[in-house]
């Protein structure tokens, strides 16, 4: 093999099982794990930098507070269907354009909301930031597939957890500096300058990993019918829905969180604060358990299957405690509970998305897409569901935890049948 460049590593997948990882190594180090793992870590900073600023956008735009939560759904929403565009696109015209088109219109959409004048212009700005940046979460994943497969892909998700889960941890925190500095526009001007950083770091040091030979032709009805193969296949839409589902156990520990340890067992802003950080903390570091020592001696799917099994016990802990079966339960057990669960995610997280896309090794961007808004929108559908019994109560955190943990293995254990296959998974 005498080419050098992106089409190494895809050349190198049909001369043995250990050819991808080698030629992925040779092509990725250090300056490319960052990229995208900033690429991961932009979503999440788009929401959560922005949360410590809501009241103030409340009363410097002079709209109801409703209204103004209307700027995080319409950048959730943009997210989720975002990458149903983006990563076909990327299938079809590779990884750099799209990506690169996209980050340019994040940082013209993100430079608009720092001057938004009306909450409605904010939220339609919001919600082309959100469409915009789905390409960093949709194209990252599907660079991972082009570069690596099998062992070495549930390797390096399990890396960019490391870099990904610490921005929902710090983004607040940033943005509650920065409003000590500035109003809440200065929160839009440091995501401008994050994304054109990105932007450049990504023209300059990022290459196109999907070779032409690889890419799709068509238009939209042969990314129809790409998508409805990938969800005809039981073993891809198995690991997508246990990836959603367990995701969506997340969403709602995140949406129920704020109310269920301040209001209901007593702690303050600041423990609430701590407590959150050392759950993050817990699933960045099983994460790195799982890529540095569990893969490549365990097989994946036991991993996995053991993630989905803590997290559906420490959900159904959580459920006996704020039901009360045991007496009355403190903030104690309860967060050791949350904590369990948190670091569950782990073992689930980095593996659902590395099998489901070891199914998909000449769709990627597709199947990167499908596994995102799936994650998206089961989590949009749990999350409003944690406060439909008021905010007294931790019950229906813990009930909604649970059913979708269930759920989760319910379609790993239903669709992905991993007793009926040995080894890795193969590219279906």
């Amino acid at each position: 093999m005498t080419e050098t460049g992106p089409a190494q590593a895809a050349d190198a997948r049909t001369n043995g099982a250990d050819a991808p990882a080698v030629a992925a190594a040779r092509r990725t180090g250090l300056v490319v794990t960052l990229v995208l793992g900033g690429l991961t870590a932009l979503p999440p900073l788009s929401m959560d930098m922005y949360l410590p600023a809501l009241p103030e956008v409340t009363d410097a735009l002079r709209s109801p507070a409703a209204t103004v939560q209307l700027t995080l759904t319409a950048c959730l929403m943009g997210m989720a269907l975002g990458q149903l565009v983006v990563g076909p696109m990327s299938d079809k015209w590779g990884r750099r354009r799209p990506l690169l088109a996209g980050m340019v219109i994040y940082v013209l959409a993100t430079a608009v909301c720092a001057f938004a004048p009306t909450a409605e212009l904010l939220i339609g700005f919001r919600l082309v930031q959100g469409l915009a940046g789905a390409a960093g979460i949709v194209i990252a994943r599907a660079i991972v597939r082009d570069l690596y497969d099998g062992v070495a892909m549930a390797r390096f998700f399990s890396t960019l957890m490391l870099i990904s889960g610490v921005a929902p941890v710090v983004a607040p925190l940033v943005g509650g500096q920065i409003l000590r500095l500035t109003d809440w526009r200065g929160v839009f001007v440091v995501l401008t300058a994050i994304g054109v950083a990105l932007t450049l770091v990504v023209w300059r040091r990022l290459d196109e990993t999907l070779p032409p030979a690889r890419r799709q032709a068509g238009g939209l009805g042969e990314t129809l019918r790409t998508m409805r193969a990938l969800l005809a296949d039981r073993v891809f839409a198995g690991y997508m829905l246990a990836g959603g589902f367990a995701f969506a156990a997340l969403f709602a520990y995140i949406a129920a969180s704020p109310f269920v340890v301040q209001d209901i067992y007593g702690a303050s802003p600041q423990t609430f604060s701590l407590l959150f950080g050392v759950n993050s903390v817990g699933l960045v570091l099983v994460g790195q358990v799982n890529g540095k020592l569990l893969v490549g001696r365990v097989s994946m799917d036991k991993v996995l299957g053991a993630g989905l099994a803590v997290i559906t016990l420490a959900a159904g802990a959580l459920l006996v405690m704020a039901c009360g079966v045991l007496g009355t339960a403190g903030l104690v057990p309860v967060s050791a509970g949350l904590f369990v669960l948190m670091s569950a995610m782990g073992l689930a997280m980095p593996n659902t998305n590395a099998q489901a896309l070891m199914r998909s090794r000449d769709a990627a961007g597709s199947a990167s897409a499908l596994l995102g808004t799936s994650t998206f929108l089961l989590g949009a559908i749990a999350s409003p569901l944690v406060g439909i019994a008021g905010e007294h109560t931790a019950v229906p955190m813990a009930l909604v935890q649970l059913c979708c943990a269930l759920a989760a293995v319910g379609c790993f254990l239903g669709l992905c049948r991993p007793w009926q296959r040995t080894g890795a998974t193969a590219d279906a």
